[in-house]
C-alpha cells in the first residue's frame, strides 16, 4: 500500500515530458532557450490543446524544427511567431491576442447569457402583470355562472 502511495505521488509530482529529440536540440544555449519558449506557447495543429514543445506528432516536430531554423537565420522572437500566425493563422496561438475575432469568440457566451437573461426578466414581469391585472368583469361573471351550474349540476 505504502510503495503504491509513494509511485502514485512520484507520478503526479513529475514534469510532462517534453517532446524534443535530441537531434532537434540547437548547439547554441541562447538560442535554444529561446526556441524553448517559443515552442511553449505554439500550439500542436495536430493535438490542439498542446504545445509543440509537448507533442509527439510529426506536424510538432516540424514546427519546432521550423522555429529553430528561423531563430537560426536571424529572426527575432516577434518575426518567427508572424511567420507562424502567417502561414497557419492566428489559431496556432495557444494565447492569441485579443482582437477582433477572438473578443468576439470571447464576447458571444456573455452577450447571449445576458440576452437570455433579459428576455426572461421580460417574459416574468408581463406574465405578473397579466396575473395582477385579474379578471374583467364579463369573465367575472361567466365564472360565476360555471361556478354555480356546476354545484347544481
Amino acid at each position: 500500500m505504502r510503495l503504491g502511495t509513494i509511485v502514485l505521488a512520484a507520478l503526479l509530482a513529475a514534469p510532462p515530458a517534453l517532446a524534443v529529440q535530441p537531434d532537434e536540440v540547437l548547439a547554441d544555449t541562447a538560442l535554444e532557450e529561446r526556441a524553448r519558449d517559443l515552442s511553449k506557447n505554439i500550439r500542436c495543429l495536430v493535438c490542439r490543446n498542446e504545445s509543440i514543445d509537448e507533442s509527439n506528432a510529426e506536424l510538432a516536430r516540424d514546427l519546432r524544427l521550423l522555429v529553430r531554423e528561423r531563430l537560426v537565420a536571424g529572426d527575432s522572437d516577434a518575426e518567427v511567431i508572424a511567420y507562424l500566425v502567417d502561414r497557419y493563422g492566428e489559431y496556432v496561438l495557444l494565447n492569441p491576442p485579443a482582437s477582433g475575432s477572438t473578443l468576439l469568440l470571447w464576447g458571444a457566451p456573455l452577450a447571449l447569457l445576458l440576452l437570455g437573461g433579459g428576455l426572461a426578466a421580460a417574459h416574468v414581469t408581463r406574465q405578473r402583470a397579466v396575473a395582477d391585472d385579474g379578471l374583467s368583469d364579463a369573465d367575472e361573471a361567466r365564472l360565476k355562472v360555471l361556478l354555480d351550474e356546476g354545484r347544481d349540476g
